[in-house]
């Protein structure tokens, strides 16, 4: 019953909250300056008469609801996106639905690779610098990871992109995928995965640098801890006392810090994704503002809102998980 009140108090409180940065979001892009429909009509302007142009402007004015008062756009915005409807691309001119499908698989791919790498290296390189604390394998790490999380990740990718695509052409400098390419199967797989790789790797050494240093540090003042001391003169293995004892008390923080950086590696990829132009919401994201084509812009920015918002909640119920002692009511 505790758990199942937690969850519903945070159910309200991601509705609360949702609602009002949609306010916001929605009245600060509408305060911007520019005009979607002179930008969505493009040349058209000079292509026809002006009375026939001034027809035709607020004609799709009226069809994309900017006649109304903006307390009205806004009902309609919100109440068309919560029914799944999410406006009319003025860039696109599509449906948003139909738009953001094939972006947005591919800025999940790209995370979850990320991901995937961060985790599998930074976990244990952190464990093996607490326990090898001091020694040079540590200090070694140290500066590498305080190096890592420390540059920009457009100046990192810069830097890759001139060793690793035009020094020595190991990997494409950018797209999705190989110009032309028509293979399927296997073949469109690795041939994905050689564009990604790139993109994977700058993401990843952020992530890398801050996640063992995190680890690292959790990790020693565990074992400094009594309990351990306690483990260790009982004779228990070596290895037992830091992955089951240790590691495990240390996941608490380990795991604030791993879902807040989870939900920044989204926001982040917006960076990743326009200089190795890659397909994602990133990309679309930084096109759409450039074009004034809020309504996706306003979904993409939502979508954002709502990860964080769950993020919050996942890292809540982690903590429940890797420490049966936290009780989600309290």
């Amino acid at each position: 019953m505790g758990k199942g009140r937690y969850l519903i108090r945070r159910l309200v409180y991601i509705v609360f909250v949702f609602f009002i940065i949609s306010i916001l979001m929605f009245f600060i892009y509408k305060s911007m300056p520019g005009d979607p429909v002179t930008m969505m009509l493009g040349d058209s302007k000079n292509n026809m008469r002006p009375d026939d142009y001034l027809e035709l402007y607020n004609r799709t004015r009226q069809q994309l609801g900017l006649d109304k008062p903006l307390v009205i756009q806004y009902l309609i915005w919100i109440g068309n996106m919560l029914t799944g409807n999410f406006g009319y691309s003025t860039q696109y001119k599509q449906q948003v639905i139909q738009v953001i499908g094939t972006p947005m698989l591919n800025t999940v791919m790209l995370n979850a690779a990320s991901m995937i790498v961060v985790f599998a290296i930074s976990i244990p390189l952190g464990i093996a610098t607490a326990v090898h604390k001091n020694t040079v394998f540590d200090k070694f790490v140290q500066v590498i990871t305080i190096v890592g999380y420390s540059l920009p990740s457009f100046i990192i990718a810069l830097l890759f992109i001139f060793a690793f695509a035009v020094k020595i052409p190991i990997f494409p400098i950018s797209g999705i995928r190989s110009p032309g390419f028509t293979g399927t199967g296997m073949a469109f797989v690795l041939d994905t995965l050689w564009h990604m790789a790139l993109p994977v790797i700058v993401m990843s050494i952020s992530g890398i640098g801050s996640i063992t240093r995190y680890v690292r540090a959790e990790m020693i003042d565990v074992l400094r801890m009594d309990y351990i001391k306690t483990a260790r003169a009982k004779g228990l293995k070596e290895k037992t006392v830091i992955y089951v004892h240790a590691f495990r008390n240390a996941l608490i923080p380990i795991v604030t810090i791993a879902t807040a950086w989870v939900v920044s590696l989204f926001g982040g990829s917006i960076v990743i994704e326009s200089v190795f132009l890659w397909n994602g919401l990133g990309k679309m994201l930084i096109d759409s503002l450039m074009q004034r084509d809020f309504a996706l812009v306003l979904t993409l920015q939502m979508f954002y809102v709502i990860l964080s918002l769950a993020g919050n909640v996942i890292m809540d119920i982690a903590y429940t998980i890797v420490d049966p002692r936290v009780r989600l009511e309290n």
